[in-house]
Parts: structure tokens; C-alpha cells; sequence
């Protein structure tokens, strides 16, 4: 539950209601649950408790793991301000974004080369199979959602208006927002904006455009740009001219260079501002870090967009947000142009890329995560699928709409219809009044007339005295709610991955202790490799198990990262040597030459704490 409630606005008016103004976002959002944001912006933003993660270095740069409202909370009470705001909010698609998985290679059954400056291939195949690629096709299968966007359109601009107001609340006074959109949703968005941040402090609409082939036999033009909106906080903002301008031989004449004159004559000695289309290549092959595009999802941005936003609109020193931080470019471009910079996800897998890509660059930063409830999962759709079975009796049928779960039944109330709220959906996260209103309104009185009871999960409350008596007054049917609190049984939704290992003290010139890894069980992966052979055979025309996913015996082929905590034996991590293995088995470092990850991690001092993620992202912690 929150500690409290935090104001979206610094300083508001009196006697002055919030939203008064708000009358053409009013009008255009409406649907069933309207009511439901304008009653929680008229709450304040809800502050929960924040604990410290991970500590790297000295610095007071932010990788906040949580919701964006949640963190602009944080940031509010704080009292930190934002310079520069860059987001790229998941768009109203239907698409779950979802990190991409492969299998490593397996240590035990690899050539262990110390020095391989030209190896043969960057995907070879290495023996038992272990160690390829898996295909996109085969990736659906090992998806981790991370957003799930499946709101309706009218849903989702009402999420994205609450978080707009929650990010206004942080930003300075100079400061600026760049909102990154697509061309499906974008000219909602612009008007959400309008009212947000005031028509008068609209300054572009980038268009972003970019090349790619398209689909065979389409009935239109190819779509192939995005929508960056740029407004400032007020009527002074930050504009850094001479850091944007490009030269002529930069800019060699947008769109494959078809241009009617020629455009060397729009350029003083200085060089050209450009204009407000851009061209960034986005591909599968772009650089980021020294190596390819980190495999978050199909989304990550070119780090020259980046660029040139963060040179643009703010100045060294200050600090730069992204609130929906996906891969941490954002976060990694602010650090290489000396910002500060805070990162904010909802998804472990954002905030676990974001740690490591700002680790190879050797940023400091510390990892926060808020308490909100949101938190206890590693992964919306395999807590969903567990709950359903470690709520006791839950049956899942359909005798009730798809409001309900399933029901569980006793001996005096007979079938109770379940509420589970949509742990892929964040916004179902709170039990507050507009759900209730619903309950009591639309789904009580559609039940059966022998349904006597019915059952509400959830995750936080909002007032449980308050709602009780809600009910008591306006509740017309005969039939009783019990609430259950859903975190009482979440704890168990995430088994650990089983490690063996062995601790060695062999003092050399590089260290002093060295673990070797023995063995690795992750039960939920093998689960997930299993079905995939499964469907792989399926579909075959004869039956051939050597096309199978085959995990060794010891199982290492599915760690990802290792990290030894020579400092702490609890509370904040701190990571005195750490490993990250690339999806061809190679130790990714900074370094030119190529090592295989050989099964072990070294320290100078003797680990207190061993951490392991596998490559779906889970991670175990063991105290040594």
C-alpha cells in the first residue's frame, strides 16, 4: 500500500479544480472506466517504499526499477528535477515487446580459446547444438513480455495522460519533453499535449524517417517514419544551435539524396539546423556499445537520435530522463555527453540490460526498486499462469464472463466466481473505487441468481475501510465480496534456479579465489525448451530428434551473467567482479580479442554473495 499520496502539480491552487481545463481530453477519452484517471489524478500520485538494489560507483544517476507515476512520485519527494525528458511510451500496437533468447554455448563442450582474433563465423555452430541461434519463429516460444500493450485506444491515451502529468511534475522549469510516437495514435498524443504542456510551448513535430523494404503485394505506401514531439515546460527552454548543426557533406539530401537544387547553398561555414524531418538509419546490423544491437526488442533506437535530442535541448551536467527506458540508450547516450541521467522500467529485463549496457561503459549509477506491489514477479505471464495454481480449488471454467478467472466453490456458498486482476496489465494493479463501481454495478447483477459470493484478489487497495462501506450502501445485490490480498501467495510464484558450484582459493597474479560453476537446473526453462521440441517435432514431417533444443547434463549453457559480491553478505549489491555472456558464448568485455566463458568467475577477495541470471532473466542469489 502507499505511503502516501504526492500531488501532481508543485504548488496547486486553492480551491481550484485539477482538471477544470481539461475539456477537450475529456471529451475525446470516453469509455466505461473515464472516470477512473480523473479520480486518480485528483488523488496525487502514490509513493511507496524504494529500496536500494545495486550501488556502482559514487554517483547519484538512477536506474529505477517501477512504474513511471510511481518513480515521478519518488523524484517529487525528493526533490529532484528533470532537465530533459526523452520517452518512447509503448505504442497502442497490440505487440508484446519481448527480449530475445538463445541458448549459450556450453562451456564444458566448447574449444576454450584464450585468443581467437578471427574466428571463422560470429554464429557458429557449436557440438550438440548448444550454443545456436534461435530463430524469431523459435523465439515465441522463450518470449518474456515486458509490455504488454493491449489496451484500447481510449484505455491507453488515458494511461499515457497520467503519465504525462506525473512526468510534468518533475520537469524544471527549462526543461523540455520529447515524445516519441507512431503515426497510428500520434495525432491523440499531440493533443494530450496541447493540454498538458500548453499549445504555446509546442515547439516540432519531428518527423523521423528511416528505410526498410516492405511487405509483397501491399495496397498502400510503406510506412516508414515516427512522430517526435517536442514541447517545453514553459516559454524559456534550452536550444543548443551551434551543438546540431551538421555539415554539408553530412547531410548528403534527404530521402536517398533526391533533392530538386542543391542544398549546399542552405549551409554557412557553421554548418545547417537541421530541419525537423530526420534520417537515422534503424537496422539489425547498427552498432551499439562496440557490438551489435543489444536484443532487447525491435524497437531500441539509434544512439545518433539520441544524440542529437540530448545535444539539443540540454546542457553537461544536467539531468536527462526516460521513463519507458527499454534498452538504457537513452541512458547511455546521456552519460557518453557527460548528463546525469535517470532510468525508469517497469520490466526486469529493461532495468537488467540497462545495468549491464551502463556497466561496460563504466557509468556509476545506482539501481532502485519501488515497492509497489509490481515488483514481486520476474515475469507477468508465468506469474499469471502459477497463480492458477497455487490458488487452492481454483477451477478454471466457463460458467462466468471473462471478468471472472474461474470460481471455487465450498459447501455453503457453492461456485464463487475468482477476480484476478491482469498482472500483464499494470494499470489493474489497484483495487480502488471505479473497479469497485464496476463490481457492484455491471458484474454482480449479471451473475446467476445462486451465486452468493464472490472472491477479489488483488494487489494493492486503495482505502479498505472506505471501500467496505462503499459497498454496504450501494451494493442492491445479495451477494458478498471477500477481498484476498494476491501478495500473500505471490512470494511462491518464482522458484530459484538451482546452482552447485565450488569455491577454490588459488592465489595468482590476477586473483585469489576462483568458483567454478558445476552445475545449473532452471525447472521453468527446461519447461520451455521442452514444449518447444515438442511443437518442433509436431511439425515436422518425420520425426527428428537431432533438430531438438539439447541442454548438456550440467546445464551452463543457460546463464547469461554472473557477478560475485565480495562486499556484502546482504541489503545492496555490490559487484566486485561480474561476467556477461553474449548469445555466442563469448565473455562480452571491451576488449578487441574474443575469450569463451570457461565456467568460472574470479575475484581478488573471497565472494560473500554469488548472483546468476539465466537467460530468460531470472536470477538467483546465493550467500557463498
Amino acid at each position: 500500500m502507499a505511503i502516501k499520496y504526492i500531488p501532481y502539480y508543485k504548488e496547486p491552487i486553492e480551491g481550484q479544480a485539477i482538471l477544470n481545463n481539461f475539456t477537450r481530453t475529456k471529451r475525446i477519452l470516453k469509455y466505461r472506466d473515464n472516470d477512473k484517471i480523473f479520480n486518480s489524478i485528483k488523488k496525487g500520485m502514490p509513493l511507496y517504499e524504494v529500496e536500494e538494489v545495486e550501488k556502482v560507483g559514487n554517483s547519484d544517476n538512477l536506474v529505477i526499477r517501477g512504474e513511471c507515476i510511481s518513480a515521478c512520485s519518488y523524484l517529487r519527494e525528493k526533490n529532484i528535477s528533470v532537465d530533459l525528458v526523452y520517452i518512447d511510451p509503448p505504442f497502442d500496437s497490440g505487440a508484446n515487446y519481448a527480449k530475445e533468447i538463445y541458448i549459450r554455448r556450453d562451456p564444458n563442450l566448447a574449444k576454450i580459446v584464450e585468443n581467437v582474433e578471427n574466428p571463422s563465423r560470429e554464429d557458429e555452430v557449436t557440438v550438440d547444438n548448444a550454443g545456436r541461434k534461435i530463430g524469431n519463429e523459435e523465439l515465441k516460444e522463450f518470449e518474456e513480455k515486458l509490455y504488454a500493450t493491449i489496451w484500447t485506444k481510449e484505455a491507453y491515451l488515458n494511461w499515457l495522460y497520467e503519465n504525462l502529468l506525473a512526468i510534468k511534475s518533475v520537469m524544471s522549469d527549462k526543461a523540455s519533453i520529447y515524445v516519441h510516437s507512431s503515426s497510428k495514435i500520434g495525432h491523440y498524443v499531440k493533443i494530450i499535449l496541447d493540454e498538458i504542456f500548453g499549445e504555446e510551448n509546442f515547439r516540432n513535430d519531428i518527423i523521423w524517417c528511416y528505410t526498410g523494404p516492405g511487405s509483397p503485394g501491399m495496397k498502400q505506401f510503406s510506412r516508414k517514419h515516427d512522430h517526435i514531439f517536442w514541447y517545453s515546460n514553459s516559454d524559456e527552454w534550452i536550444f543548443n544551435e551551434e551543438d546540431v548543426r551538421i555539415e554539408s557533406k553530412v547531410h548528403s539530401g534527404g530521402f536517398n539524396g533526391q533533392m530538386d537544387r542543391d542544398i549546399s547553398e542552405d549551409y554557412s561555414d557553421k554548418g545547417k539546423v537541421p530541419e525537423d524531418w530526420w534520417e537515422f538509419a534503424v537496422s539489425s546490423r547498427y552498432k551499439v556499445d562496440g557490438i551489435n544491437r543489444v536484443g532487447y526488442n525491435t524497437t531500441e533506437k539509434p544512439c545518433k537520435l539520441l544524440e542529437r535530442i540530448i545535444k539539443a535541448s540540454s546542457n553537461a551536467g544536467m539531468i536527462v530522463a526516460d521513463f519507458f527506458g527499454g534498452s538504457g540508450v537513452t541512458a547511455k547516450v546521456a552519460n557518453d555527453l557527460d548528463r546525469k541521467f535517470i532510468h525508469c522500467d517497469i520490466g526486469i529485463n529493461s532495468i537488467q540490460t540497462t545495468r549491464d549496457r551502463l556497466k561496460l561503459c563504466e557509468a556509476e549509477y545506482n539501481v532502485l526498486d519501488i515497492k509497489d506491489g509490481l515488483n514481486l514477479f520476474k515475469d507477468a505471464e508465468q506469474t499469471m499462469y502459477k497463480i492458477m495454481t497455487l490458488i487452492p480449488e481454483l477451477k478454471l471454467d466457463s460458467d462466468f464472463n471473462s471478468f471472472w478467472a474461474g470460481s471455487i466453490s465450498d459447501t455453503i456458498h457453492g461456485a464463487m466466481p475468482v477476480y484476478i486482476p491482469n498482472l500483464q496489465d499494470s494499470t489493474m494493479s489497484m483495487l480502488d473505487m471505479p473497479l469497485i463501481n464496476r463490481i457492484i454495478h455491471e458484474e454482480l447483477p449479471s451473475l446467476d441468481e445462486k451465486v452468493s459470493k464472490v472472491i477479489v484478489y488483488y494487489i494493492d487497495i486503495d482505502n479498505l475501510d472506505e471501500i467496505n462501506e462503499y459497498i454496504r450502501n450501494n451494493n442492491d445485490t445479495n451477494i458478498e465480496i471477500e477481498f484476498r490480498d494476491l501478495k500473500e501467495i505471490l512470494g511462491n510464484t518464482v522458484c530459484d534456479d538451482v546452482v552447485e558450484y565450488e569455491l577454490i582459493e588459488e592465489k595468482t597474479e590476477e586473483y585469489n579465489y576462483r568458483i567454478n560453476i558445476t552445475s545449473f537446473i532452471s525447472d521453468r526453462l527446461m519447461q520451455k525448451i521442452d514444449k518447444f521440441n515438442q511443437n518442433l517435432q509436431a511439425n515436422l514431417k518425420k520425426k527428428d530428434d537431432s533438430k531438438n533444443i539439447q541442454i548438456s547434463e550440467n546445464g551452463l549453457e543457460l546463464i547469461e551473467y554472473i557477478s560475485v559480491d565480495c562486499t556484502n553478505t546482504e541489503g545492496t549489491w555490490k559487484s566486485d567482479n561480474e561476467i556477461k555472456i553474449n548469445k555466442n558464448g563469448y565473455i562480452i568485455c571491451n576488449k578487441k580479442k574474443k575469450v569463451f566463458w570457461a565456467g568460472t568467475i574470479c575475484s581478488q577477495n573471497k565472494p560473500l554473495r554469488l548472483k546468476i541470471r539465466n537467460i530468460a532473466g531470472d536470477e538467483t542469489v546465493i550467500r557463498v
